[in-house]
């Protein structure tokens, strides 16, 4: 059985008949074809001037392969916002399954000098010295969520708040405890890969949950995946006999999660999640499983760092801002999804 095909099987067991759309819809995400109703498409800027035809461009993209649905939005967000615009030409390179492999489709995509080039690297540090040959070559790259460690290696930064990721997560698990009167909690955490922006999420996590005077009890390292997430769930439930409350960092990696539980029949605590998926609001707003929230890391990040790169290469800047030039970087925050707001975030869900 396929990877995906187990992700298929989890869902139906953990979010019953209800999910069946929302499966199909991540099923569509996951390829790098373009599902309507997954992908968030908005013309950059809400004065005339940015949505109106400018100079054509060719914008360059990279992103590693869209093996799981977050990653899988990525792909089909910036793929449908470039066919937004009649002045685009969008050339997407395969991203690979490892920073090796990125950075050879990354050289040659430079070789064809694209007018900017869009990445999403696997490591930051690791493709960092190619992004530095875009960018010498006059190149403009637009760096995608996980930030280069060199400023040099991009023109500008857009990315999800992996450090509010955390804090978000960590006042609402700190508030809910504090409500139901539980002053020495035992928090679980379950991270994703050990990158850069992974421990961002853990440190502002560790931030907020300190300000309630609290903090994590045993932390896993997961990979983004559900296999991985049922994998590091199994252990921490297996740790600790007795758990108040857990953050997972990733909805897709939730998938395994989720069935670790099921699995060891624990219901015991509540449960936070990560990124804001559609399979994840569903069973928020049906308050059916120890998943009571989410906090959000939107890959419609994606399509606006298409629709930045196109304003880049054509010179210009953001119709709202005063400033000529688009700004270097652009952090977006993160919002937490409750079965209060839940229905609100429909539209944003991958």
């Amino acid at each position: 059985m396929t990877q995906h095909s187990r992700d298929v099987s989890r869902r139906r067991m953990l979010f019953g008949g209800a999910a069946v759309g929302a499966a199909t819809l991540l099923t569509a995400c996951t390829s790098n074809e373009t599902p309507a109703a997954s992908t968030q498409t908005k013309a950059a800027g809400n004065a005339e001037g940015n949505n109106a035809p400018g100079k054509k461009v060719v914008i360059g993209f990279s992103a590693p392969a869209a093996d799981h649905g977050w990653m899988g939005a990525i792909h089909a967000n910036a793929k449908a916002q470039a066919a937004a615009y009649s002045d685009v030409e969008f050339k997407e390179v395969d991203g690979g399954s490892n920073s090796e492999a990125q950075r050879s489709t990354l050289g040659t995509l430079i070789a064809q000098k694209p007018d900017i080039i869009v990445v999403l690297p696997h490591d930051g540090k690791e493709v960092n010295a190619v992004a530095l040959q875009a960018m010498q070559a006059g190149i403009p790259i637009v760096n995608l969520d996980r930030a280069f460690p060199d400023a040099l290696a991009s023109r500008l930064v857009i990315k999800g708040d992996n450090y509010g990721m955390g804090v978000s997560a960590g006042h609402f698990i700190g508030k809910m405890l504090k409500d139901k009167g539980v002053t020495n909690p035992i928090i679980g955490e379950i991270a994703g890969l050990e990158i850069p922006l992974t421990v961002e999420r853990s440190n502002g996590f560790k931030a907020a949950l300190a300000t309630y005077g609290f903090s994590v009890k045993n932390r896993r390292s997961a990979e983004f995946t559900s296999d991985s997430g049922q994998r590091e769930a199994s252990q921490l439930l297996q740790a600790l006999p007795k758990i108040d409350a857990i953050w997972n960092h990733d909805d897709d990696q939730g998938i395994g999660v989720l069935a670790a539980i099921k699995q060891a029949n624990r219901s015991e605590f509540f449960m936070v999640g990560g990124a804001g998926s559609k399979l994840a609001i569903d069973a928020i707003k049906a308050d059916n499983t120890v998943l009571k929230a989410t906090v959000t890391y939107n890959p419609s990040m994606a399509s606006s760092a298409i629709s930045l790169a196109r304003l880049v290469a054509q010179g210009r800047g953001l119709g709202d801002l005063t400033e000529l030039q688009v700004p270097k970087e652009v952090t977006l925050a993160s919002e937490t999804i409750t079965k209060e707001n839940a229905s609100s975030y429909d539209k944003l869900g991958f």
